[in-house]
């Protein structure tokens, strides 16, 4: 089975460890739903922030979604002037029989500016998906 990249982005409202946390569920909330992922599956994520985030580890989002055997690693983005403040990215490692082509990457709030070519997804509805998200953190 071949293992493929899936890409994530966001921003978080503010450097505080519950909008980095919220921030960071739905990102990943919104990958595994659009893409069909079991956490037993992956292979591993890195995840990083800009530099003015530094609240919480983004990847204890992860862990609170059941991702408990996944290795998980964080770091910062090199702060390049000029670019997104307070964003959140991820790049997940699945083993999976997609095609490339057929993975969702997802990209939402302010991060939509990174790859507006990969923004294309229906209308979230933001309180469902939240109710979802409470529904894996109480496993």
């Amino acid at each position: 089975m071949p293992c493929r990249g899936i890409r994530g982005a966001t921003t978080a409202d503010s450097n505080s460890r519950e909008d980095m946390l919220t921030a960071t569920r739905q990102m990943l909330a919104l990958m595994i739903r659009r893409n069909g992922i079991d956490s037993t599956d992956v292979a591993s994520a890195v995840f990083s922030t800009t530099v003015d985030l530094d609240a919480e580890f983004p990847a204890l989002a992860a862990r609170q979604l059941g991702w408990l055997e996944v290795p998980l690693l964080c770091g910062h983005e090199i702060d390049v002037p000029g670019s997104i403040r307070r964003c959140i990215r991820v790049l997940v490692h699945w083993n999976t029989d997609k095609t490339q082509s057929e993975v969702v990457h997802v990209y939402i709030k302010e991060a939509e500016r990174l790859r507006p070519d990969l923004c294309k997804l229906p209308d979230v509805d933001w309180a469902e998906l939240e109710q979802w998200i409470e529904g894996q953190m109480e496993r």
